[in-house]
């Protein structure tokens, strides 16, 4: 199914993009600048045993990881920017840049609505309802399982972790675009809020799985750089099997602690457990700096495109 013209009339109220008043702009540096503290306690809190993992490896691996971590990160926004445009918001790819990573900084502040409220505001201004940017937040957690899932089934082996295909056919019957708009039209019904005037097509979610495995394969590559002894495919899965045990916990920030338990459990069969734990938490390391960098280019070069 072709998207449809999004100039519809549903969308004339939130065309014009808005103002920004002096506390909504407050509030906005407010928010940037308790991400950044949480962001920067999750580094100090673990100094020694970060310094400890980055002194085990050379800078051209660090710099090869963290330039693998921007490159996944892109693929995330992209799969972000697709569900959007394909529900009816189609943004430019720097305005959409800057909602996108500015508003992930929210996962490093503890609860789980954070990134979603900033990316909400954020996209009011660029005239995107909130519903939408509610729901294509909310639309990448099942594509992101479904194929993180697939993708540790495939590199990880079906011996081992065959039993992650049970969550697999629920996750398909989630992203069904049938399901999906039933289940959003349903929860915004209960809201008492105005349906969407697009509903989710088959196309539009087939794109954002497509980005969402490119994400998968640039993560694998990232954790490659830190622990190359398992082999590229294996550090595919290993990476997206943690990612995924890690995004269940929605009340940690960013799944902080899960995922690095997780990682050394898969890394166990190519590493001691000394040298997995400093992999793990170079990976945390790497990504945070990764979110940084993403949010403060963004933010810059969509403020000199006047955004």
């Amino acid at each position: 199914m072709e998207p449809a013209d999004p100039g519809g009339p549903g969308d004339a109220a939130e065309a014009v993009p808005r103002r920004r008043s002096p506390a909504r702009r407050l509030v906005r540096y407010a928010f940037l600048a308790v991400a950044l503290g949480f962001g920067a306690w999750a580094v100090g809190r673990q100094w020694d045993a970060v310094v400890a993992g980055f002194a085990r490896l050379s800078l051209p691996a660090l710099a090869g990881s963290l330039a693998a971590v921007v490159a996944a990160l892109l693929g995330a926004m992209l799969t972000w920017r697709t569900l959007l445009a394909d529900l009816g918001s189609p943004l430019p790819l720097r305005p959409a840049a800057k909602v996108f990573f500015v508003g992930q900084l929210g996962k490093y502040i503890p609860g789980a609505v954070w990134p979603v409220l900033a990316q909400m505001e954020m996209g009011r201004d660029l005239g995107v309802p909130r519903s939408r940017s509610a729901a294509a937040f909310f639309l990448m957690m099942p594509i992101q399982l479904a194929t993180g899932l697939l993708v540790s089934v495939v590199t990880l082996g079906w011996d081992r972790y065959g039993w992650l295909l049970l969550f697999v056919p629920l996750l398909l019957v989630l992203l069904e675009p049938k399901v999906i708009n039933a289940v959003i039209g349903y929860v915004l019904r209960r809201l008492k809020r105005e349906p969407l005037e697009r509903p989710l097509t088959r196309r539009g979610m087939l794109t954002a799985l497509g980005w969402a495995l490119a994400g998968w394969l640039a993560y694998g590559v990232h954790l490659y750089f830190v622990a190359p002894q398992g082999g590229l495919v294996f550090a595919v899965g290993a990476f997206a099997l943690s990612w995924c045990l890690g995004i269940l916990t929605f009340v940690i920030p960013a799944g902080a602690g899960v995922r690095e338990a997780a990682m050394v459990v898969v890394l166990a069969p190519q590493l001691d457990s000394g040298a997995a734990i400093a992999v793990a938490l170079s990976s945390r390391i790497v990504i945070i700096v990764g979110d940084l960098i993403c949010a403060g280019a963004a933010g810059i070069a969509a403020r000199r495109d006047s955004v």
